[in-house]
């Protein structure tokens, strides 16, 4: 039996105003372009279409259909257990950093392949570089210290023609080193960007989740269910969120004049302080905080850089205005 119906507002108004997924899903034009996702849509007790967001295989051919829908992507799948992220989320990230790179160059968004970003953790699912590319046209480099992560997002390149020759990988050898071994001598990048592993161990992770089942279902749950996946180096690493994060920030500091911006979601708002005071401590010309929102959540972007007003105004004129065009 149906409930009365929800009210929903036409817009999601905390994400960002450029992305694509602020209305509701439009479930027919995604079962449309991605007939395998129609199993997976139900009519929910409000009488609305939806899919189960509690079901792993709903969620991965939710995402599908939205790369396919959105961003052109024909051929796309992760392995099973791998994280399979929030794509509207991954998509603030990425508009948001367009914004950040704007406000470096007259309000106006550097586009085009000259616009190299560092995708630290790339993950098998490859989505930063997939919305970046097709919303922005920038390359990418991904970089991963999972050989299984890197198989994937290259399969997903090879399969997708509009990736190919825009988006390479790197493995990482050593865990311990984010930037070292991944940006080579004379190499440069306009921004990195990183979504930083969140718990310190893979029990805590469990818990974490077992609670927000909890939350949402009102139940009481003692097994967690990954709708949207995770292996262990993609939720946990030694320290948690905070000290990979501090981490990135010491490293930064070698390639200062490799980057023009290193950027990091940051999902703990505890976090920040340790991180403007590692800033500090290495010396950072500027630091910016950028809010971010999706439904209950609220997450931001640290974004650094080490560069001196001339030297911003050198990297702009040689690498992002000759031939390219910007868009406001």
């Amino acid at each position: 039996m149906f409930q009365k119906k929800r009210e929903h507002p036409k817009i999601k108004s905390k994400l960002h105003p450029r992305n694509k997924h602020r209305e509701r899903y439009d479930f027919n034009a995604l079962k449309d372009s991605c007939p395998e996702l129609s199993p997976f849509v139900i009519v929910n007790i409000y009488d609305d279409e939806s899919i189960d967001f509690f079901n792993p295989e709903a969620v991965k051919m939710l995402n599908k259909s939205l790369l396919k829908y959105y961003y052109d992507i024909e051929n796309w799948d992760i392995p099973l257990t791998y994280l399979c992220p929030p794509i509207p989320g991954r998509a603030d990230y990425i508009h948001h950093i367009a914004d950040l790179l704007s406000s470096n160059n007259n309000g106006k968004i550097p586009t085009g392949s000259k616009i190299k970003c560092l995708d630290i953790g790339v993950g098998a699912n490859c989505v930063y570089p997939i919305i970046g590319n097709k919303e922005y046209g920038w390359s990418f480099t991904g970089s991963d210290i999972d050989i299984t992560s890197i198989a994937s997002a290259k399969k997903i390149i090879d399969l997708n023609p509009t990736l190919k020759g825009n988006v390479e990988l790197r493995l990482q050898q050593n865990s311990q080193h984010i930037f070292n071994g991944i940006i080579q001598k004379d190499e440069y990048f306009d921004i990195t960007i990183c979504n930083p592993p969140f718990h310190s161990s893979l029990a805590k992770a469990t818990i974490g989740t077992i609670r927000k089942l909890n939350q949402l279902k009102n139940k009481n749950n003692s097994k967690p269910i990954l709708n949207f996946g995770g292996v262990n180096n993609e939720l946990c690493c030694d320290g948690g969120e905070e000290k990979f994060v501090q981490n990135m920030i010491l490293q930064s500091k070698q390639f200062a004049n490799s980057c023009f911006w290193f950027s990091t979601l940051i999902s703990k708002k505890s976090t920040l302080k340790s991180v403007y005071d590692a800033l500090k401590n290495m010396e950072a010309m500027e630091v910016k905080t950028i809010s971010m929102g999706q439904g209950n959540k609220t997450s931001r972007i640290v974004a650094w850089t080490f560069l001196n007003k001339e030297q911003k105004k050198n990297w702009i004129y040689s690498n992002w205005n000759d031939g390219n065009k910007s868009i406001k």
